[in-house]
C-alpha cells in the first residue's frame, strides 16, 4: 500500500484508506474519510505527508477502550502512518454508540 498511497492523488488516498480500514476492521457499519491538508498548509509537518480524520462505526471495537481502537486503526493503515498520512485524527465507535443520543 505504501508506494500506491505515496503516489496517488487526494481522491485516491481517501479511496485507499477507505479500502483498508473496511477489510480490516469488517464489517464496517459506517466510515466517513476526510483530508484535512489544505487546513495545515504552512505546518512545519505538512510537507512529511497528508492529515486526515476519519468516523468509523464497527462491531469490532466493542469492549475495547479508545487506545485499542486508535491501534486497530493505526495497525490497518501501517503503510500509509509511515509513508504518506503525517496526521491521523479518530473517532471510532460501536453501532451502539454511533446511535446512542448525544449526552
Amino acid at each position: 500500500m505504501s508506494d500506491a498511497f505515496l503516489n496517488a492523488g487526494p481522491a485516491e488516498r481517501l479511496a485507499l484508506i477507505d479500502t483498508r480500514l473496511r477489510a480490516a476492521l469488517a464489517p464496517v457499519a459506517a466510515l466517513d474519510v476526510r483530508d484535512d491538508s489544505a487546513q495545515h498548509a504552512g505546518h512545519a509537518g505538512a510537507a512529511a505527508g497528508g492529515h486526515y480524520s476519519v468516523t468509523i462505526v464497527s462491531p469490532a471495537f466493542a469492549g475495547k477502550p479508545r487506545v485499542a481502537r486508535h491501534r486497530m486503526v493505526y495497525d490497518a493503515l501501517a503503510e500509509a502512518m509511515q509513508r504518506g498520512i503525517h496526521a491521523l485524527a479518530i473517532t471510532a465507535l460501536t453501532p451502539d454508540e454511533a446511535s446512542a443520543p448525544p449526552r
